[in-house]
């Protein structure tokens, strides 16, 4: 692939996920809260995994797309894109192996649900994948799994400080990671960033494969 095509496809793919974000987004904060799809109405929907991932996603996208446009600073988005790339491949993992199974698929592709946990994941992984970029130092691998990690810590924090709660929707475990009692819940919040470490790793050997 020529580097005028490679920056055409990288244009394209970013333009792509900047729109199903901005769309998933606008879908999630207008949007009525449905019982069994782990959904909010409006603003409290930012507590999940899966919007913050999606929009960062998002606005990773978005800076590429403007250091592409300005010539400069490509180099630099190595870093950011693998991270991005890593928590909405989470995301998606997650639904499609845990919550789809356990829950009902129909109840997480619908709406907001639908651009968040299957088609900008999708999107952002193929990305990722068939856009060549040069060498990625393995330090990136750590920084993609810190978002993840603090995100882990958050919601451990909220539980400890604020107690579990009530009944969905009045709690503070809204995935439900305690229902297996305090030994699951710390064997999941402890995976968890060690599956986004692992899945930086992994993506970074396919980049790398690829690589320039």
């Amino acid at each position: 692939m020529s580097n005028k095509n490679r920056q055409t496809s990288e244009i394209l793919f970013n333009l792509v996920i900047v729109i199903l974000a901005v769309t998933g987004t606008i879908l999630m904060l207008t949007s009525e809260a449905e019982e069994g799809a782990l959904q909010s109405s409006g603003l409290e929907n930012f507590k999940f995994y899966t919007v913050l991932s999606n929009v960062f996603c998002g606005i990773v996208a978005l800076i590429d797309l403007i250091c592409i446009c300005a010539k400069k600073g490509t180099e630099k988005m190595a870093a950011l894109k693998l991270a991005a790339v890593c928590g909405v491949a989470i995301t998606f993992a997650v639904v499609a192996f845990m919550f789809g199974p356990l829950y009902g698929f129909p109840n997480f592709y619908k709406r907001g649900n639908l651009f968040f946990h299957l088609l900008l994941p999708v999107t952002a992984i193929a990305e990722f994948i068939i856009v060549k970029r040069k060498k990625i130092p393995f330090r990136y691998t750590v920084f993609a799994a810190i978002p993840t990690l603090l995100y882990a810590i958050g919601y451990l924090l909220n539980i400890l400080i604020n107690g579990i709660g009530g009944p969905w929707p009045d709690t503070n475990d809204f995935y439900g990671f305690l229902n297996w009692g305090w030994p699951g819940g710390i064997v999941i919040f402890t995976g968890i960033p060690l599956t986004a470490f692992a899945a930086a790793c992994l993506f970074r050997a396919i980049s790398n494969k690829r690589g320039e």
